[in-house]
């Protein structure tokens, strides 16, 4: 190996479905290691749950073997990571464990720990939150987030009033279907709160968030909205502002009734099994929005009695809203839409060395029918590259300029070198 590919970012993947925890450790660490050929800055495990009574045993392992390695990982549900032929596989209802390595000269590795206690209040100043971290502003680092804490959405809050120009990937611990505990794994072994990595320097990390969604009809105005439960909306005229339209008033579940009965037989019967969803725009400013431009969330229940509808999140007036139908068809038109997008506006030299992939329980083989759907898919645009991650009870990814807690979504980090 040359010099020159010795002191350029490298990743490498490794994944290991061995019963037996020591004998995964030894076969990640080897082949990890094998294909990095090179000093060790960072590593990131992801453990199935199927490993929940040894996890106190995963720490004191990996730093037999990489002594004076920076650390953190987290439990999953199902793992994502590289086979000893080069090959990605998602991991589901069987124990695994997965393993990334980073080659990061000219990068500042800061690992971090926050527990429910130590979340600033909202209301507190930025220099709170970089002290928390331990990362200047300055410094403009990337974040990677890994927690199991019912504040969640407190310290993505807190880390965007900070860091408001910060990339920031992740995702929540997650058991699944294999069942056990959650746990999380930084300095030590913690049950909750949040760990988590920020990288500054030579380093850059694009994102894509997946939400696995398409609209339907056309957007609307929030005309009337209390907490999460929209009271009255009106269609989007194109005018950039709610018009002063006359007319007969008609609620917000009437309004989605006709939509519906609009649609297409196939379609219709998406929206009947529940597969109907509320995204709310970002930008408040552009007038036409495409996929990428909403924040999608649960279409939580309706009330006839007074035609509201209650959504995952809340809703005020003034908002744009547009509903969105989820299988698994769009998932997957959805995903290649954002995948030919970052081929085409990405900077193309330096190229991206490895990604992290954090993708929802409810995605997978049970919602295509088939393994390894979207980290082959993100493959077949960036071959060969190294990629690590697990399937998460909640996905962390920006949309608009802010980073939210998703569902039902695939996220990527895709770490290039600046220069």
């Amino acid at each position: 190996m040359t010099e020159s590919l010795k002191s350029s970012m490298r990743w490498a993947s490794a994944l290991s479905t061995r019963p037996f925890l020591e004998a995964a450790v030894e076969e990640v660490v080897t082949q990890a290691q094998a294909t990095l050929q090179a000093s060790i800055d960072l590593g990131i495990i992801f453990i199935s749950s199927a490993f929940a009574s040894e996890y106190s045993r995963l720490l004191p392992l990996f730093r037999e073997k990489l002594p004076g390695v920076p650390l953190i990982g987290c439990s999953g549900g199902g793992i994502i990571g590289m086979t000893q032929r080069g090959k990605v596989r998602e991991v589901e209802g069987e124990p695994s464990l997965s393993l990334m390595l980073g080659h990061l000269p000219n990068v500042k590795v800061q690992p971090f720990y926050i527990s429910a206690g130590d979340l600033p209040d909202l209301d507190s100043p930025p220099d709170t939150w970089t002290d928390l971290i331990g990362v200047p502003t300055s410094d403009s680092p990337n974040f990677i987030v890994l927690a199991d804490l019912p504040r969640v959405n407190d310290l993505l809050q807190g880390l965007d009033f900070a860091y408001p120009s910060a990339p920031k990937v992740g995702g929540l611990a997650s058991a699944g279907t294999l069942g056990g505990s959650t746990g999380l794994f930084g300095d030590r072994f913690y049950r909750e709160g949040a760990v988590g990595v920020a990288l500054s320097g030579n380093i850059v990390m694009e994102t894509i968030v997946a939400q696995g969604c398409r609209p339907i009809g056309k957007p609307y105005w929030v005309t009337e909205g209390e907490r999460n439960v929209l009271l009255a909306m009106q269609e989007d005229d194109g005018s950039g502002v709610p018009s002063d339209r006359c007319g007969v008033k008609r609620s917000p579940l009437e309004q989605l009734q006709e939509l519906v009965q609009g649609l297409s037989e196939e379609d219709q019967q998406l929206a009947q099994q529940n597969h109907i969803f509320v995204g709310v725009a970002q930008n408040g400013f552009k007038q036409t929005l495409e996929p990428g431009d909403f924040l999608i969330r649960n279409l939580l229940g309706v009330d006839p009695r007074v035609g509201a509808i209650a959504i995952g999140d809340l809703i005020r007036p003034g908002q744009r809203i547009q509903f969105h139908l989820r299988d698994a068809e769009t998932s997957a038109e959805d995903l290649d839409l954002f995948l030919r997008r970052y081929m085409q506006t990405s900077q193309s030299d330096p190229s991206p060395t490895g990604a992290l992939m954090f993708s929802c329980l409810g995605r997978g083989e049970g919602l295509y029918g088939e393994p390894n759907f979207d980290s082959q898919l993100v493959n077949e645009y960036l071959q060969e590259l190294p990629i690590a991650g697990f399937f998460c009870s909640g996905e962390i990814g920006p949309v608009g300029g802010s980073t939210f807690l998703h569902g039902y979504t695939s996220v990527f980090g895709i770490c290039r070198e600046k220069e």
